[in-house]
């Protein structure tokens, strides 16, 4: 009888000859399917925030906002896009060798160019459909507190959040290929996904999203005023603050998938550090 999921040590194998195929599809594949990506994650993003913001108990909100928020990776899995996070277990294919360094880097350079334009394409859409005005600016306010907070974190902070982030996110994805059917599939990346947003950990694509509507939201007065956030936090929110948020928490992303759990499987399963495990 067929089994109903992939044992752990037969998913390494298929991340590893996913990790194969991902490093060698065309540019302009891993290009459409990486503008996909980030478009999809934007939507989640947007979706829940929309649910959540005007709710004031903080817990309630992030349990809403982590009920929505998983819709993005449900499709980036099930209708098929390269999302950055996940391309960061390309590192099994690179630690089996079957693989180059130069391949794998290429590889999240394209991805991660794609998931930014992605991104951008859903905020343009989403400042010019004037959804920003909902509540009567309120989401717009939220828009720039959120992108502020995130602008304001440091390094450390940013870097650390990534990593917590990226492992559980790549949890998710790993999980994905575990399951042999959509329902399945669609269970293991809503929980952790779930989870990791009311964390509210670091997600380098989800914050391409978050950071530049915060930028389109600021140049409204109305929204900045609703936002209840100080000048200095709200002129904070700019590209030399965006990418001192993007650099560290991609980062802490590879760290926390391409090592974490990437790496860790492979050395479990394919460097024989523990031959007899076989889950």
């Amino acid at each position: 009888m067929d089994k109903s999921m992939l044992s752990t040590k037969e998913v390494c194998n298929y991340v590893e000859s996913l990790g194969i195929q991902k490093a060698n599809n065309k540019f302009i594949q891993t290009l459409i399917l990486g503008i996909l990506a980030g478009a999809f994650i934007a939507i989640g993003g947007f979706s829940a925030a929309m649910a959540s913001h005007s709710i004031e108990n903080v817990g309630v909100a992030k349990l809403v906002s982590g009920i929505i928020f998983p819709v993005g990776l449900m499709l980036v899995i099930i209708c098929g896009a390269e999302l950055f996070t996940g391309n960061c277990l390309l590192t099994v294919a690179y630690a089996q060798k079957k693989i180059t360094l130069k391949k794998m880097l290429k590889n999240w350079a394209i991805v991660y160019f794609a998931n930014f334009i992605g991104a951008f394409i859903i905020v343009v859409l989403i400042y010019y459909s004037g959804l920003l005005s909902t509540s009567g600016g309120k989401f717009g306010g939220y828009v720039i507190k959120v992108a502020a907070y995130k602008c304001g974190l440091t390094f450390i902070q940013a870097f650390t959040s990534g990593i917590l982030c990226n492992f559980v996110v790549s949890l998710a994805v790993w999980g994905s290929y575990a399951a042999k059917d959509v329902v399945s599939k669609v269970f293991i990346s809503f929980f952790p996904i779930m989870a990791f947003v009311i964390a509210g950990f670091e997600h380098s694509v989800a914050n391409m999203y978050y950071l530049l509507l915060g930028l389109f939201a600021k140049v409204n007065p109305d929204y900045v005023q609703l936002s209840h956030q100080s000048a200095e936090k709200v002129a904070n929110i700019n590209f030399v603050h965006i990418a001192q948020n993007l650099i560290p928490t991609t980062l802490g992303n590879i760290v926390g998938g391409g090592i974490f759990v990437g790496l860790a499987y492979w050395l479990i399963f394919n460097k024989a550090v523990l031959k007899d495990v076989d889950r």
